[in-house]
């Protein structure tokens, strides 16, 4: 049943991919009955996981022996991959589902079905492996299939532009968790989990001298394994791929955002809790980039117009509030999140889909307005979706945002309140941009094309029962896991997540001071009756107030993302490229190797007297014959040498010397 789990989307991708010329739509529902299955089946695995506390581990086959080096095609299933497990085949059988219709007249249905299934499968190597290399494998093949999915219209450039930037930045990250898994055996010997994991304490005192700067073992490779995280996982300075991913067709965005890629690093960095636990300068480090990933993503968000950037934007914001939770040690809690944020996530982008796809495909939001009358269930829903998002009382991000921002304030460290600050400053940013959102599109007056709003109209059946499927685990997913996931003495976890005993010592979150856990709620309101009061009552003096030259510089500022895309593509590329063409290729490849290798040796035949120029003739018969007559006097040299001396060290040496003569 748990290999079924696994390989039953892969099946549905080759049945779509392969035999969809001759199967039709048949090909679409038969990947869509596959991922159904498997998500099926991932209820059943939770259920005996929580009434029988089982934990499977199955072995299919070894796959590389070499030496002290064994790794086997293994599969794990604890509590953290069976949620994990649930999370993805569910969202990805609703996706499924979604692009039936919503890529209902695309010609090239069956390969878009089939690389979803793709993205499924890999996803689920990643999160049930044994062992790091074959988590590798699907952290590849993830990356691999948001390129094929963001690609999907490939005529267009712009999809072209966003696919290879998405490639290009995660292989930063990609080539850290390689770095990180060198270190591993290089330490362990080993890349098992069950093996790496139980010997990380051992090495808590290992360090090494490089250039005379000390280094610690555990501190590096927790350090590559985040670098790696913040690829996946879009942290600030990593980020620019994931707003440009935007470019795929939507049911793509909401997959890539709700359930696989994105909760990738995560994972990551839950799975390797042991590693983490053993680093306070890793868990710094980390609650540092998740709190300003938090609070820049939600600021950049107030400035974009496009819908679905808009969204992203916020997925950024809320994976720094992930990461920040690790950083806290409280990897329950960020896995809390991870869950309840996939539900309204999905509900957001397949919400936004719809209202796109009505709008036949416009994502300005200065183009949309008064389609609450013309859409009412999509407003609804997409309603209950920013709420959510918003952190409004019990909703699912209520429970799960404010437990991550009560966690912070709890630990009385520096980095901790810090991080508490910049998070709650987020939370009032992301709930003017949401309420900007609904308001600009369902509430505001039309500003797009009169034909385009009045011939809108409700998506068809497939689409409605997604959201309101969606629509009902964003109210109450959060409220009926709550005490399952972080409630006090739960043993759902089990060993599946490791957290240091000292650490439980802290003060309780039910004890710190009722200000610091109102904070937040009183900013989430404040946020959105800041943002319904400007674009509802004091537009006019809100315009007035943008065209001023200060807020123009601050607005550019924002609504290019901070200039990174220039710093990168002008201080970064830029200044890679030059080195590479006038130093190592001109100096260095056409200079230096060429002087001391081909080139200069046929100049040497050049200046030859004329008597041995017809060896030079540029025939390579000629060549071939010079280079035997070469060899067979080198060859006739070491015999004559040889006789007359006994030591083979001197007969070289002599050669070496007549040779340099």
């Amino acid at each position: 049943m748990q290999i079924l789990i696994v390989f039953l989307p892969l099946i549905g991708c080759l049945g779509s991919g392969f035999f969809g010329r001759y199967l039709g739509k048949g090909g679409c529902y038969f990947a869509f009955i596959n991922v159904s299955f498997s998500f099926l089946l991932s209820c059943i695995l939770i259920y005996d996981i929580l009434n029988y506390e089982i934990f499977y581990r199955i072995t299919l086959f070894p796959w590389i022996y070499s030496d002290s080096l064994k790794v086997n095609w293994a599969f794990q299933f604890d509590s953290l991959v069976a949620i994990m497990l649930f999370i993805i085949t569910f969202i990805s059988a609703l996706v499924h589902l979604y692009s039936l219709e919503y890529m209902e007249f695309d010609p090239h249905l069956n390969r878009f079905i089939s690389y979803l299934s793709l993205f499924t499968f890999f996803m689920l190597i990643l999160v049930t492996a044994n062992n790091f290399l074959q988590m590798f494998v699907g952290w590849e093949g993830v990356g691999l299939s948001s390129y094929l999915l963001i690609n999907f219209w490939y005529t267009r450039i712009q999809a072209n532009k966003a696919a290879i930037k998405a490639m290009l930045v995660n292989r930063i990250g990609d080539f850290a968790i390689l770095i990180a898994l060198f270190l591993i055996y290089f330490v362990f010997n080993s890349l098992d989990f069950d093996i790496v994991f139980s010997l990380s304490s051992k090495i808590f005192y290992d360090e090494f001298f490089f250039f005379s700067l000390k280094f610690s073992y555990i501190d590096l490779i927790t350090f590559f394994l985040f670098i790696g995280a913040m690829g996946k996982s879009a942290q600030l300075g990593l980020h620019l791929w994931l707003p440009d991913a935007m470019e795929g067709p939507t049911p793509v965005s909401a997959l890539i955002h709700a359930a696989t890629m994105v909760t990738a690093g995560i994972f990551l960095i839950v799975r390797c809790s042991f590693f983490f636990e053993m680093s306070s300068f890793s868990l710094n480090v980390i609650l540092f980039v998740g709190s300003l990933t938090t609070f820049f993503s939600s600021t950049i968000g107030l400035f974009q117009n496009d819908i679905k950037k808009i969204i992203a934007y916020s997925t950024c914001s809320q994976l720094g509030y992930m990461i920040f939770a690790c950083g806290l040690s409280s990897y329950d809690v960020a896995m809390f999140h991870l869950s309840n944020h996939a539900f309204f996530k999905a509900l957001l982008f397949l919400a936004a889909g719809s209202v796109i796809h009505s709008l036949n495909n416009e994502q300005d939001l200065r183009k949309y307005g008064g389609l609450k009358t013309k859409l009412p269930l999509a407003y609804a829903v997409m309603l209950i979706g920013s709420f959510a998002l918003m952190g409004f009382p019990y909703l699912s991000g209520f429970y799960s945002k404010d437990a991550i921002l009560e966690l912070a304030y709890s630990k009385y460290t520096s980095f901790s309140h810090f991080a508490y600050v910049l998070g709650a400053l987020s939370v009032f940013s992301t709930s003017f941009y949401s309420i900007r959102l609904l308001y600009l599109v369902f509430l505001a007056e039309p500003n797009g094309s009169r034909e385009t709003i009045l011939n809108s109209s409700e998506s068809g059946s497939k689409i409605l029962s997604v959201l309101s499927i969606l629509c009902i685990f964003s109210i109450f997913v959060g409220f009926v896991t709550k005490e399952l996931f972080i409630g006090v003495g739960t043993l759902f976890w089990k060993n599946s997540i490791f957290i240091l005993p000292s650490k439980y010592l802290l003060v309780d979150v039910e004890f710190i001071s009722t200000i610091s856990k109102i904070v937040p709620l009183f900013l989430s309101f404040a946020g959105g009756l800041s943002a319904f009061l400007i674009y509802n009552s004091f537009l006019k003096n809100f315009y007035i107030i943008k065209i001023s030259t200060i807020s123009k510089k601050i607005f550019f500022f924002f609504n290019k993302r901070l200039y990174f895309d220039k710093v990168y593509n002008q201080l970064v590329a830029q200044n890679v490229l030059n080195l590479g063409f006038l130093f190592f290729y001109k100096e260095i490849d056409r200079g230096f190797l060429e002087q001391f290798g081909p080139y200069g040796i046929i100049q040497i035949f050049e200046k030859l007297p004329s008597n041995f120029k017809p060896l030079y003739s540029g025939d390579v018969f000629h060549f071939l014959f010079l280079l035997f007559a070469i060899c067979f006097f080198l060859f006739f040299f070491v015999c004559l040498f040889s006789f007359f001396f006994n030591n083979f060290l001197n007969v070289f040496i002599l050669l070496t010397l007549l040779l340099l003569f």
